[in-house]
């Protein structure tokens, strides 16, 4: 009896709702720890991942050697990959498409490639304002990674110890 009394007054008085509002006077006279986005960045974990790239070697021929288990290893199935062979008889691929709808960055693509050709960068400030802006084709995967080859060799290299 004295239990469903002590509850009733409990609720007459409100006394979550004070708590709640004591707890929301405390901080309100804290320093916030807002960060102001794109004046401040906060730090980034060097094993990030972010949008893809497909690296080439110093020469500037490709890296990828169309073996395609990045595109098996893909649990989201985001990975399209045709290859051809060429005349020298070396295979590269002719298609290699990562559709980011699909992508959840686990980075088992990365992990799985022999010749480290795909790799996924700390670039994390990209969008797409419809369903299709978000399809990388080769190309669009090769010019990412031409234009932060020295960023993912830094990355690579700094993390190569942990390998």
């Amino acid at each position: 009896m004295f239990q469903v009394v002590k509850e009733f007054l409990n609720s007459l008085l409100l006394r979550e709702m004070l708590k709640g509002m004591a707890l929301t006077m405390g901080y309100m006279f804290t320093q916030p720890i807002t960060v102001l986005y794109p004046m401040e960045k906060t730090p980034m974990s060097p094993r990030f991942r972010g949008l893809h790239a497909l690296r080439r070697y110093e020469n500037g021929e490709e890296r990828c050697i169309a073996c395609k288990l990045c595109e098996a290893v893909c649990p989201a199935m985001a990975i399209t990959i045709e290859s051809e062979q060429r005349e020298d008889g070396t295979r590269r691929t002719s298609r290699y498409d990562i559709d980011l709808t699909k992508c959840i960055f686990c980075g088992f693509c990365e992990e799985s490639c022999p010749v480290d050709s795909i790799v996924e960068t700390h670039i994390h400030e990209y969008h797409g304002e419809k369903r299709g802006d978000l399809y990388f084709t080769k190309e669009m995967l090769l010019a990412v990674g031409d234009r932060y080859e020295a960023e993912i060799a830094a990355n690579r290299q700094a993390d190569a110890a942990y390998r």
